[in-house]
C-alpha cells in the first residue's frame, strides 16, 4: 500500500517538532494526518453497524490507532494483532469553510457505509471502535471540524451525525499545531461538544468524550490547556486526556517509559488544579497515554523499547489510567530496523504485534 506521512507537527515554538504520521488519500494538494470510555448506547435508528445490545467499555482499555488512510481492514487487523479496540484515524472535512466530514476528508469515504461492515465485525467479537476527528494534517489544513465550519449547531450535527450512523459509544478529538492556537475553533468546538452531550444525555445515549493532545515531558503545554480550560469554562465534560508521550524534540535523549510518568503526573496535577472536587484517583482515571513505540519522529534518542511497554503498563496499572493506545497498529512489527517515524514499522528488531499483545491484556 501506499505510505504517505504529514510534515512533523509542531506545539510550542517551531523547534519543538511532533508528527503523528497520516495522510488521507483525497484531500486535494494536502498531506494528510494523527488521536471517552463506556457503558451501553441506545441503538439509532440512524445506525450503521449493528449495534450490540449491552455493549460496554471497560474502564481500562487499550486502543491503539489504526490508520484508516490504508487500505487496511480494521477488522483484520484487529483480529491479528489481539487489540479489540481501535481508535481510528481520522476523520475530516474536505476542504476548509465545509461543515460536512468524511473519513480522511475524502468524498469517497462517506460516513456510514465505510468501515460499516468491519466495525460490526469487531463488535462481533466483543470489541469496537472509537472514531477520531482532527490530527496533524486536518489540524494545519482548517480541515478539523470546528476550524472549518463556524456554525456552533452544524458542527454538533455532523458530530451526531458520526455517532448516530455508528451508534458510538465513544469520540476523541485529537488536537494539535495551528488548532491549539485558535481560540475561536476552541471555543466553538467545546460549545458543539456540550451540545452533543445534551443531545446524547436526551436519547437515552451512553457516550464518553476524549481529547487527545500533545505534551512535555511534564504535562501539557498551554496551547493543551487552552483547550481544557475553555473546556471547563464552556460546561463541557470531558471524560478523558489522551496525551501523546512522544515526539518532544528537546534536543536530547529521553528514557521514554519515565517520560510518560512524569508527563502524565504532570497532566493528573493540571487536572487537580482545573477539578478540585475530583478525588486523586478520579483524576488518574481520566488519563490516558499514546505511545509511539520504537523510534519515534525525533529519531533514536527518543526510542520507546520492549522493555519500556513492561513498564507503561505496570504504571498505567498502579495508577488506574483510563487508556493506553499507540501510534499506530501497522507499525507494530520489526519490518524497518533503524528507521524513525515510520507509517508501517517501528524502526526497532521486535516480534510482529509485540506491543499490542503486551498491552491488549489492560483492558478490563
Amino acid at each position: 500500500m501506499p505510505e504517505l506521512s504529514a510534515p512533523a507537527r509542531s506545539t510550542r515554538r517551531p523547534a519543538h517538532r511532533r508528527t503523528v504520521r497520516l495522510a488521507a488519500a483525497a484531500v486535494a494538494a494536502s498531506t494528510v494526518a494523527l488521536g471517552v470510555t463506556l457503558t451501553a448506547v441506545a441503538p439509532s435508528a440512524q445506525a450503521g453497524p449493528a449495534a450490540t445490545t449491552a455493549s460496554t467499555f471497560p474502564v481500562h482499555i487499550f486502543a491503539p490507532y489504526f490508520e484508516a488512510y490504508t487500505s487496511d481492514n480494521p477488522a483484520t487487523v484487529a483480529q491479528n494483532s489481539g487489540a479489540k479496540y481501535l481508535s481510528m484515524a481520522f476523520v475530516q472535512t474536505a476542504k476548509s469553510g465545509s461543515c460536512t466530514v468524511y473519513w480522511d476528508g475524502d468524498t469517497s469515504q462517506p460516513i456510514g457505509s465505510t468501515f460499516a461492515s468491519a466495525i460490526s465485525t469487531i463488535r462481533s467479537r466483543g470489541g469496537d471502535v472509537i472514531p477520531s476527528f482532527g490530527g496533524y494534517s486536518a489540524d494545519t489544513t482548517k480541515t478539523e471540524i470546528a476550524d472549518s465550519c463556524t456554525s456552533v449547531s452544524s458542527i454538533a450535527s455532523a458530530i451526531e451525525n458520526v455517532i448516530s450512523k455508528y451508534d458510538l459509544h465513544r469520540v476523541d478529538f485529537d488536537i494539535e499545531q495551528d488548532s491549539l492556537t485558535n481560540s475561536a475553533g476552541i471555543d466553538r468546538r467545546n460549545k458543539a461538544l456540550k451540545q452533543v452531550e445534551a443531545w446524547a444525555s436526551a436519547a437515552g445515549r451512553s457516550l464518553q468524550v476524549s481529547y487527545t493532545l500533545p505534551t512535555n515531558t511534564d504535562g501539557l503545554d498551554s496551547g493543551g490547556k487552552n483547550v481544557m480550560n475553555n473546556a471547563k469554562s464552556n460546561g463541557t465534560r470531558v471524560d478523558v486526556v489522551n496525551i501523546m508521550t512522544f515526539d518532544y524534540y528537546t534536543g536530547g535523549s529521553h528514557e521514554m517509559a519515565q517520560a510518560t510518568e512524569t508527563a502524565g503526573a504532570g497532566l493528573e496535577s493540571y487536572l487537580h488544579s482545573l477539578y478540585p472536587s475530583k478525588t486523586t484517583a478520579q483524576l488518574w482515571a481520566m488519563v490516558g497515554v499514546t505511545e509511539m513505540p520504537g523510534i519515534d519522529d525525533y529519531g533514536k534518542p527518543e526510542t520507546f523499547t520492549e522493555a519500556d511497554a513492561t513498564t507503561v503498563l505496570n504504571w498505567a496499572r498502579s495508577k488506574g489510567i483510563n487508556e493506553i493506545s499507540m501510534w499506530a497498529s501497522q507499525r507494530d512489527n520489526g519490518g524497518c530496523p533503524g528507521t524513525a517515524g515510520a507509517d508501517n514499522c517501528s524502526g526497532i528488531s521486535q516480534p510482529t504485534w509485540y506491543f499490542s499483545k503486551k498491552w491488549e491484556p489492560f483492558s478490563g
